[in-house]
């Protein structure tokens, strides 16, 4: 129990703090330590982003940077897409799920340490353009969310800030509440399809809600250079690690899909 809490506490802290969720923290971790398979990881991971969201989500908008009408314009498209990212993942062999979470991890760790100098180009701040900037957000962001196990945040936090016009912190905590319908669908899914060990889900949960609120807390009076820095290093060491899982031999692959 104490693991599991310490897994959520990191999880949270960094979804929090970044607005991405949490999950790119928690997978490795629950797969490393709790020897969970890939799948269910990933199951676990997005009821834990229900908890990120909604706890994040909250400490952002005490300090008015959530936007609730993008939020839902956001939510109704992911919540679509999220699903079909579920039944996708459930389709793929564990090794094969993996590479594409290194892969995944890489394009994050690269978004993070490039975020300085991507600039601020032309922003759609109002608009039929703005609506549709979001919605297909939303739609790209629920699909990796379901498939990924993660809140997304990594997808609509730049489309945000460099597409619609948001400052970073609003962009932030409006990812954050996207990810409590989007996580909740994705994890649901997940559950049917048989991807969840609800024993290690209590101590997520805890871990995630302290974690999530002391992250969210931080965020708006931490400079995140540093941290992002140490975040990103930490995800391209996980990610290359992830990109190199061997193929299973056939009669390992054969046993796995029996147990599974």
């Amino acid at each position: 129990m104490v693991l599991t809490i310490s897994i959520g506490l990191l999880a949270g802290f960094f979804g929090g703090i970044t607005g991405a969720g949490g999950g790119v923290v928690a997978i490795p971790l629950m797969v490393a330590l709790l020897k969970l398979d890939q799948h269910a990881a990933h199951g676990i991971s997005l009821v834990a982003l229900v908890f990120t969201g909604l706890a994040g989500a909250m400490t952002y908008a005490v300090n008015g940077s959530v936007d609730l009408i993008a939020s839902v314009l956001m939510a109704s498209a992911a919540v679509v897409t999220a699903r079909r990212g579920a039944h996708f993942a459930h389709s793929l062999p564990g090794w094969k799920l993996k590479r594409a979470f290194g892969g995944y991890l890489l394009v994050v760790s690269l978004l993070m340490l490039l975020k300085p100098y991507l600039g601020t180009p032309q922003a759609l701040t109002a608009g039929a353009a703005r609506v549709l900037v979001l919605l297909a957000t939303g739609t790209v962001a629920g699909f990796t969310s379901g498939m990924m196990g993660v809140g997304g945040g990594a997808i609509m936090i730049p489309a945000m800030v460099l597409l619609a016009g948001f400052d970073q912190h609003l962009a932030q905590g409006t990812s954050l509440l996207v990810m409590v319908p989007a996580g909740g669908t994705g994890a649901y899914a997940h559950w049917k399809l048989g991807n969840m060990r609800t024993a290690v889900l209590p101590g997520m949960v805890t871990g995630v809600l302290l974690g999530s609120f002391a992250g969210s807390s931080t965020a708006h009076v931490l400079p995140d250079a540093a941290l992002r820095s140490i975040f990103a290093a930490l995800l391209i060491w996980t990610g290359v690690r992830y990109l190199r899982t061997r193929r299973p031999a056939a009669a390992d692959q054969l046993r796995r899909n029996v147990d599974r």
